[in-house]
């Protein structure tokens, strides 16, 4: 638990100097930015900063990269919500609420509402990890192949809950996306479906079909608007509109909790991270709330659940950095970057003997929060005024963006021909009511479920009863089927019931 005299020794370090607190708002804005353009990404800002570090100390130079990183988690949701265009897979499950509230003309209310549950995420995640730093460590190495497996299965059964309309469609929109994400050199070592073409060894790039499906499709939809939001009188951003909805966002605490839990314990596994905790906190919401047919058409719960989930999972990754030296993603990835610039290695040896930085870090991060919700407020109002740029203008504007960012991803033609052939496939998904996110969902998560079920059996030795020796696994399972029943039988139980009635 808490160490105390740890704990007053890295308030001292903060209080000590002012050298933290003048790298962090120039952070926040920088990841606001790079994760509010589509194409550009919060990686990408960090390694641009990373030789800035180099004139830095130590917790100064993390502060630096946490910062950017926390600014990015929530910069992602504004594309999402305002045209449709996650900016990152952390904010796919907010585009399905969150887009559908800006054309209702409630943009400024679901910005608000996202910046809320967003802060409430990010500070559940560090204060958690501020209790339990030197558990984790013991926690996560206790996770194999199997357990992950089940993680991304749970993530995978978001497909169902996607189109309650024509499950078929949603099913069959999900294999496709599994389909697209086998393309490439499988965990085995095959070659499949890449037509001797070298660009597609390492798969289909994700961000730019990604981009491509959400974004691009969603631009060719919009060119039949005048604006994105039809109603002139709903198109001015309104600052008390976003106080409401960062107002409430409160009221939906179970959802904000249960988000928070989700994103910090996906967040701490290695590989897995946001992309998959937003979908899981979102089908989550989704399956046990009463009105489920509200979802996908501007539901407020839907954008808190999807964006406690992605930021609180900030603080599982930087969790497993710090008690493993063991990078979640790409944005840890280049804070392990940090730590070596510095001659830090992260680890169980790096906690119990600088416990007092360790606390520094976690205490910086959640005083970022803070100040993620003042500089978010003001950032907010000027995105807002983006449902007013006429679509003629904004579609070029955007596609350009994009194709861009798709460039700067692959650092070739592969990217923006990615994002061109997407965008075609997603236009036409569309068009013929297919859920386009059930495919984002197959294509993120196909390949993980593939690689983890195959070390799982090569570990069994295809032994069925190795599931029982790994009781983690077993609680991951059993939770995923009651999470997955409970809504149908609950369903079911309700169309007994008028029957009942009528029989009496």
């Amino acid at each position: 638990m808490l160490d105390l005299i740890a704990l007053g020794a890295a308030a001292d370090l903060l209080a000590s100097s002012w050298s933290p607190w003048l790298v962090v708002p120039p952070g926040l804005l920088i990841g606001l930015i790079f994760g509010a353009i589509p194409g550009l990404s919060v990686p990408i800002a960090m390694a641009v900063l990373l030789p800035v570090t180099l004139y830095l100390d130590f917790l100064s130079a993390i502060l630096l990269l946490t910062s950017v990183f926390t600014g990015g988690g929530f910069g992602a949701a504004i594309p999402a919500i305002l045209m449709n265009v996650p900016g990152s897979s952390s904010a796919v499950a907010t585009t399905f609420d969150g887009y559908p509230l800006a054309r209702q003309g409630r943009h400024s209310y679901a910005l608000g509402l996202a910046l809320a549950a967003s802060c409430v995420g990010s500070a559940a995640g560090y204060l958690l990890l501020l209790l339990v730093v030197g558990w984790i460590a013991d926690a996560v190495l206790q996770l194999g192949p199997l357990e992950m497996f089940a993680i991304a299965v749970w993530g995978l059964t978001l497909i169902a809950v996607l189109n309650e309309s024509s499950v078929a469609k949603g099913l069959l929109a999900g294999l496709l996306g599994v389909m697209i994400g086998m393309i490439g050199m499988s965990a085995q070592g095959d070659m499949r479906g890449t037509f001797d073409t070298l660009a597609l060894v390492d798969g289909v790039p994700k961000i730019p079909a990604l981009i491509g499906l959400f974004a691009a499709s969603e631009m060719f939809r919009l060119m039949r608007s005048e604006y994105i939001v039809a109603d002139a009188s709903r198109r001015k951003p309104e600052f008390g509109q976003i106080l409401a909805g960062a107002r409430d966002a409160f009221r939906y605490p179970a959802v904000l909790v249960r988000g928070s839990l989700i994103g910090i314990g996906v967040g701490a596994i290695p590989g897995v991270g946001a992309a998959v905790a937003n979908l899981l906190s979102y089908a989550e919401t989704k399956r046990r709330a009463a009105d489920r047919a509200s979802f996908g058409k501007g539901n407020p719960r839907g954008v808190a659940a999807s964006e406690a989930a992605n930021s609180s999972s900030e603080g599982g990754s930087v969790a497993t950095l710090l008690a493993l030296g063991i990078p979640g993603g790409s944005a840890t990835a280049v804070m392990l970057g940090a730590f070596a610039m510095h001659n830090v290695t992260g680890g169980p040896r790096f906690i119990a003997d600088n416990m007092d930085l360790v606390y520094a870090i976690i205490l910086g991060n959640l005083v970022q929060v803070v100040l993620l919700a003042a500089i978010g407020l003001g950032f907010l109002f000027v995105a807002a005024g983006l449902v007013r740029v006429p679509v003629r203008f904004l579609v070029p504007g955007v596609l350009f963006v994009a194709l861009l960012g798709c460039f700067s991803i692959t650092g070739d033609m592969t990217g923006p021909i990615t994002m061109v052939a997407c965008a075609a496939l997603g236009f036409w998904l569309r068009e013929h009511d297919f859920p386009v996110a059930a495919v984002v969902i197959g294509l993120l998560l196909g390949p993980t479920v593939e690689a983890e079920l195959l070390r799982s059996i090569q570990l069994s030795g295809g032994d069925p009863a190795f599931v029982l020796t790994r009781p983690i696994a077993v609680v991951i399972l059993l939770l995923l089927a009651v999470s997955f029943l409970y809504p149908l039988l609950r369903r079911r139980s309700r169309l007994r019931a008028p029957a009942a009635d009528i029989a009496g």
